[in-house]
């Protein structure tokens, strides 16, 4: 049951007063969800009538250069027009206006932007510390690609002596066992350098398959230098025809002249 009460002047008065002014601030402060999905606040008690353009001069570092903005939008509605021009996203970006960082709710009108008004842009530290680990790791994975095609470019080189062992072997000719220790050899040195490249990004698909090949290889010698120590080596003779010289026969006549 409301409580009433008479005031100094005889009226009556009840104890809702208070509460309704606080619930009329209340309504005061509301807040509306515009059309980027940035929440801000409502504006009240002004008429629904369309604010005029003005520009906006932005300094970011040396870049210079002018938008064309709302005179009742945010400051997060200018750093969304600010990421075309700049290539920073709006959670990239700080924007300073007489000397204060301003929030993205915040209207500009409110904050006494005019025509023609001066906002500096600054870089997030925070973005600008991921964009230099980022740039290393990207740095970090080309070279690994670098070197991961030339070990791949060699490794092709050394199946391909690996290939031509097979085929002697299994057509019966010993080949020396200095080669295929050699081609060992040379295969674990690529292999060596396979283990040191960073297994980073979409590099590590092309390196365990080229370690899968370097262990193939490896595996093929071993086993055909087996099969070559139990090959006894050929040895080639060959008979030469030989011709004897035909028979050369010499007559010599001579006439003599005799003198008196």
């Amino acid at each position: 049951m409301m409580k009433k009460r008479t005031n100094v002047y005889g009226r009556m008065s009840d104890s809702s007063t208070t509460t309704s002014s606080s619930t009329s601030r209340d309504e005061e402060t509301k807040w509306e969800m515009r059309p980027g999905g940035m929440l801000v606040q409502k504006r009240i008690g002004l008429p629904e009538i369309s604010a005029p353009n003005f520009r906006l001069r932005i300094a970011f570092g040396v870049l210079r250069c002018e938008i064309s903005v709302n005179s009742q939008a945010t400051f997060g509605e200018v750093k969304k027009l600010l990421t075309a021009e700049t290539g920073l996203q709006p959670g990239e970006q700080r924007l300073i206006f007489r000397g204060k960082e301003r929030e993205n709710g915040e209207y500009l009108d409110r904050c006494g932007v005019k025509d023609g008004s001066k906002v500096i842009l600054i870089e997030d530290p925070c973005s600008i510390e991921r964009r230099f680990i980022e740039m290393r790791r990207n740095a970090k994975i080309q070279s690994a690609h670098r070197t991961l095609s030339d070990v791949s470019m060699e490794i092709d080189k050394l199946a391909g002596q690996v290939s031509v062992i097979e085929k002697s072997i299994s057509n019966g000719v010993k080949v020396s066992e200095v080669q295929i220790t050699t081609l060992i050899e040379m295969l674990m040195r690529q292999a060596i350098k396979l283990d040191s490249i960073p297994a980073e990004g979409d590099a590590t698909a092309p390196k365990d398959l080229q370690s899968k090949r370097v262990q193939k290889c490896v595996e093929t010698l071993d086993m055909l230098k087996i099969s070559n120590a139990k090959m006894k080596p050929v040895v080639m003779t060959t008979k030469w025809e030989t011709f004897d010289p035909p028979p050369t026969t010499t007559t010599t006549t001579a006439n003599w002249e005799f003198f008196d």
